[in-house]
């Protein structure tokens, strides 16, 4: 896989015995390090670090900058406020989903967007395609690298490697610190995460992030915090119901379909997609994405047909044996009239129709305190 990209972290995964890496849009990254229940298990009860380096980070600022992101994007730009994050959406015309992304504010018409991996190409050119006089746009992805460590234990590890100006219990949810020192390396401190459970994300410099990386492992260590790749953050979210791009979005699935309408401000002013969504809205979506519990033997993958009444309603976008519940569950896009609870259905599995049912989501939901975050969407 040598023709793949790698992360500033890459040389540092040799050291764990059982890391296996895939190709992942086009990126050589670990789908685990010692086994995806164990890393799943260990993020939910304790902790977790993510190398996720592969995301996309542009600063946008000038004098237009908030002007300009206003229009490209869903939510409202305007009620932020420096050293907030907010998660939004950049939509087509018809209401389909460019991406979804943070845009971190970081002053006054200065910004930082951070957007899947998978993406990076196609938002730069959107963003340029609609820039306007006053805005200045620059890719800072290959020099900055992203670390998330997630889960209950995340604060008490980090507050053995912070410098004595920042409390990380303090920062609030979608809040953070620039130029927070952690690990003798100066960084944005965010708290904002992937999974379900409490946590931050560190944007550090390239060339620093083992630094961060090694350190944070050391002072975990004595709590149980374990690397973890790929396939565990896609089990976590999936079990809070956290979007990925690619299966709960896309170009033909949008915002209010999946469920993000609370992310999407229509009463804020006119955005690229703002009058297809509003049609959207006032008659209602035709889809809607709900839970499937598979009733008998046999586990939803994406894109498995969903029936009701003998014909097709929709399809599964993410599906599994939940590592927490055992149950096997799925996310479905399918025809509104279906969507209420305990409806019944069947899912298409390997050429036979299983019982299965809607169920209520998220699927796992902790319990959470007024210092603890509400985390955001992907970023994959």
């Amino acid at each position: 896989m040598s023709d793949l990209l790698r992360t500033p972290l890459f040389p540092l995964y040799a050291q764990y015995e059982g890391v296996r890496c895939i190709d992942f849009g086009g990126w050589e990254l670990p789908v685990q390090f010692s086994g995806i229940q164990k890393e799943h298990e260990a993020v939910r009860e304790r902790a977790g670090l993510f190398d996720v380096s592969h995301m996309g980070e542009f600063t946008v600022t000038g004098e237009q900058a908030e002007a300009f992101l206003q229009n490209m994007t869903t939510n409202d730009v305007t009620a932020t406020v420096p050293g907030q994050a907010q998660y939004t959406l950049m939509c087509y015309p018809d209401g389909g989903v460019v991406d979804d992304l943070l845009i971190y504010k970081l002053a006054e018409q200065h910004y930082m967007l951070v957007v899947n991996a998978s993406n990076i190409d196609k938002d730069w050119a959107w963003l340029q395609e609609h820039i306007i006089p006053g805005v200045n746009i620059t890719n800072d992805s290959e020099q900055t690298a992203l670390l998330a460590l997630q889960g209950p234990l995340a604060v008490d590890i980090l507050s053995k490697v912070t410098g004595s100006e920042i409390d990380a219990s303090s920062i609030e949810p979608f809040r953070f610190v620039q130029h927070a020192e952690v690990c003798g390396v100066k960084l944005l401190l965010s708290r904002t995460g992937y999974t379900g459970e409490d946590g931050f994300e560190l944007y550090v410099a390239a060339d620093q992030a083992a630094l961060v990386w090694n350190g944070l492992m050391e002072a975990g260590a004595d709590v149980g915090l374990v690397p973890a790749g790929l396939g565990a953050r896609d089990t976590l979210r999936f079990e809070a119901k956290l979007p990925l791009y690619g299966q709960e979005l896309s170009p033909t699935i949008s915002p209010l379909e999946a469920g993000l309408g609370m992310f999407v401000k229509l009463n804020a002013g006119s955005f690229i997609g703002h009058e297809a969504l509003l049609q959207q809205k006032n008659d209602g979506p035709a889809r809607k994405l709900i839970g499937i519990e598979v009733l008998e033997r046999g586990i939803p993958r994406p894109h498995y047909p969903i029936y009701a009444d003998g014909v097709q309603i929709g399809e599964v976008t993410t599906g599994t044996q939940s590592p927490t519940l055992k149950r096997n569950l799925g996310l479905a896009l399918i025809d509104s009239k279906y969507t209420a609870l305990g409806t019944p259905l069947e899912i298409e599995i390997r050429g036979k129709k299983l019982k299965a049912e809607v169920v209520k989501t998220p699927f796992h939901k902790r319990t959470r305190t007024s210092k603890t975050p509400t985390q955001g969407a992907e970023q994959a």
